[in-house]
């Protein structure tokens, strides 16, 4: 039936599951029958919904097609940084170029630190780090959270590390990150708190940067910056720091606690890691494809009318991007409702595509490589402490997550 038919039922967007790590089932029926859904979004307004892998990787390539700027309209922890923050204030101090020629420019000048050669050069620094967690909750017992003491810290002190903000600071970047991309725990008064407070950090640790500059991103840009050629404000500065707090650190930090239930849900999947540790990296790639719980989506504001789907939309017709679903598409994915460690080629759509395709890639994927390797070498026995499917979705964050990771080794 196609989504212009009077009789066509209007879906509540996002659609239900039934367990935390399985897919919602009606993407396969969407996929196969209704591949442009008219959906409703929490907001109230309507949108319309793609699940097919060709549909949703053809919008997220378009750079004719913007970004809609709403907030709770995003499943994109870099997209959302500063959109959810400025819910509560009229005139953000801050900025990140989202759109054309501007927005290459920032990626440009952003993108130079993160290139799969730099990432390398922090692994033995990331792997340092999750060994120090990974002592510290293992220190407590044979049990506990896997999310809270590993997943949760592990990418907010790799990204702090980066900006050149103190260890000390770590915590109350988790809170302030936390604060931006829950939509449901903290009331208005708080996040307004929470991003006043990180603005006057994040402006006093560039001003500190400027005065007495260190090997780390921030006094890289600001040097770059009072140079000659390209150049961010001090807006864009700004934005820049806490974006990339943001993005760097609950997406990922999600993934993680995603990946070690998907892979402990079925130890199989444990025990062929464990005998074949050279299927990390492959195993990553199939953990963000796989990943039911990937979030709201991407939206897309037409700008002019489009044909995708077999459907003719109109200009102003916001359309949501389902990733997760696509990733799920039989005719891009041959046994795409399996889990299969060795799967190569992978062209997941999990970082997006085109222009505004997740900047900090690179960054996420050494993450989650050395995280899985950590584990595996630290954590043999490891395995979940309740059933799989009692795992519990986090409602309310703009990225997909889950509650906790018990897990006991």
């Amino acid at each position: 039936m196609s989504p212009n038919e009077p009789n066509e039922p209007i879906l509540q967007y996002p659609l239900a599951y039934e367990t935390a790590l399985e897919p919602a089932a009606k993407w396969a029926e969407l996929r196969g029958t209704c591949p442009v859904a008219t959906i409703t979004v929490p907001d109230g307004s309507q949108a319309k919904l793609l699940t097919r892998y060709d549909d949703v990787r053809e919008m997220l390539a378009d750079p004719r097609f913007t970004r809609q700027d709403i907030i709770g309209g995003t499943g994109n922890a870099q997209e959302a940084a500063t959109t959810s923050a400025a819910a509560d204030t009229s005139e953000p101090p801050f900025s990140v170029p989202k759109h054309g020629e501007d927005h290459q420019r920032w990626r440009r000048m952003v993108g130079k630190w993160f290139t799969a050669k730099r990432m390398a050069a922090l692994r033995p620094q990331m792997t340092a780090i999750a060994d120090q967690l990974l002592d510290e909750m293992t220190g407590r017992g044979s049990s506990g959270d896997l999310k809270a003491h590993f997943a949760f810290p592990l990418p907010v002190y790799v990204i702090c590390d980066m900006l050149g903000v103190p260890a000390e600071d770590r915590d109350r970047f988790s809170y302030w990150s936390d604060n931006f991309l829950n939509l449901t725990r903290y009331s208005a008064q708080e996040r307004q708190t929470a991003v006043g407070e990180l603005v006057a950090y994040v402006s006093g640790h560039i001003a500190a940067k400027r005065a007495e500059p260190t090997d780390d991103l921030l006094s890289t840009l600001i040097e770059e910056s009072s140079g000659e050629g390209e150049a961010l404000t001090d807006a864009e500065l700004l934005g820049t720091g806490i974006s990339l707090l943001v993005a760097g650190h609950e997406t990922t930090a999600n993934m993680i606690g995603k990946m070690a239930a998907m892979l402990l849900a079925d130890r199989k999947r444990w025990e062929r890691l464990l005998g074949n540790p050279s299927l990390v990296r492959s195993t990553v790639e199939e953990a963000l494809r796989f990943d039911a719980n990937g979030g709201f989506g991407l939206r897309r504001l037409l700008t002019e009318d489009v044909e995708i789907g077999g459907e003719v939309l109109p200009n102003g017709t916001t359309v949501v991007c389902a990733m997760a679903a696509a990733n799920r598409d039989e005719t891009a994915f041959e046994n795409a409702a399996e889990m299969d460690l060795a799967r190569t080629p992978n062209p997941h759509l999990a970082f997006g595509a085109g222009p505004h395709s997740c900047l900090g890639q690179a960054l996420a994927r050494t993450e989650l490589q050395v995280a899985l390797e950590v584990l595996l070498r630290r954590l043999p026995s490891l395995e979940l402490d309740i059933p799989a499917t009692d795992l519990e979705r986090l409602e309310g964050l703009l990225v997909g997550g889950l509650c906790e990771v018990p897990v006991r080794w």
